[in-house]
């Protein structure tokens, strides 16, 4: 199992050096949100992990998930080649639609229309890996090719149960956050079926968990349940999807992911100090190996 996590992508003046404590404390990876509006501030993720990036020499640097359709195709691709040959081929592309947790102000902002972001999103996936390679495509009728190309980045499509078939067809690894291992267990079975119709390799499944290592109040669980259930989720289900205790506990119980099929998770810490939350969940990616 590998464990990464996510930095705090309101606080500039620490983002960096979380970045250079994660690599130090083991974990493999780190992660940052995407969108252009939301109700809390949040650092563009492209430019964001690159300074990640360029201050570090090991750890992977992963977008969960960058909202793609907001931004032109051909920009996309030239940012994260660009941002795969920088970094040593250290990205981990997640990409998704946003959906609806924070609404449609900024893709008003943006000049692009809300109710397009699913075929957007499509479109751009459909040569999204020609383009960063280097190779020819078509967009919007305009053939064209960008140099220079890298390696394609890993593509973790982000997605509910009702567009695995994307995932299926695109994706090298899906991404369901805030999920229960049991339910990915069950859904890993369909997109099985999907990628057997498309024949593809079955994906990988990354997962963002909500999580704090070390012990609670009840006030702060019941918060960030609150804050869960905003996604869409009930309150059973966003109690059973955190994980919270001592390092031994978290390692046990994210074990259980791993038994429903997942190879890796990007923590998202909810309470507590962030760098402090790094180096424990340090501790809890010793235990898992």
């Amino acid at each position: 199992m590998k464990l990464g996590v996510y930095l705090d992508g309101s606080t500039p003046d620490s983002f960096v050096a979380h970045a250079r404590r994660a690599e130090d404390a083991g974990l493999e990876s780190v992660w940052v949100g995407d969108h252009l509006i939301t109700a809390s501030p949040r650092m563009d993720s492209i430019v964001a992990l690159t300074a990640a990036a360029a201050a570090t020499t090991r750890v992977k640097v992963g977008f969960g998930v960058l909202v793609a359709a907001l931004r032109p195709t051909a920009w996309v691709a030239k940012q994260i080649a660009t941002l795969q040959s920088l970094s040593g081929n250290r990205v981990l592309l997640g990409i998704g639609t946003g959906g609806d947790a924070h609404g449609e102000l900024g893709w008003r902002a943006a000049g692009v229309p809300f109710a397009e972001r699913g075929k957007r999103t499509t479109a751009m996936l459909e040569v999204l890996p020609d383009l960063v390679a280097g190779r020819p495509a078509t967009v919007d009728g305009v053939e064209f090719a960008l140099a220079p190309g890298a390696e394609m980045p890993p593509l973790i499509i982000g997605s509910g149960p009702g567009l695995l078939r994307r995932v299926a067809r695109f994706g090298d690894e899906w991404f369901p956050a805030f999920s229960a291992p049991a339910w990915i267990g069950e859904q890993r079975a369909r997109l099985a079926e999907f990628a057997a119709e498309y024949d593809r390799p079955v994906p990988g499944i990354t997962v963002g968990v909500s999580l704090a290592v070390g012990k609670l109040p009840d006030s702060v669980l019941d918060a960030q349940v609150r804050s869960l259930t905003g996604y869409g989720m009930s309150e059973e289900q966003a109690r059973e999807a955190l994980v919270t205790g001592s390092p031994a506990e978290v390692a046990e119980r994210l074990a259980v992911y791993a038994d429903a099929g997942v190879h890796r998770i990007a923590a998202m810490p909810f309470a507590g100090d962030r760098g402090e939350q790094i180096d424990l969940l340090g501790e809890v990616a010793g235990l898992l190996r």
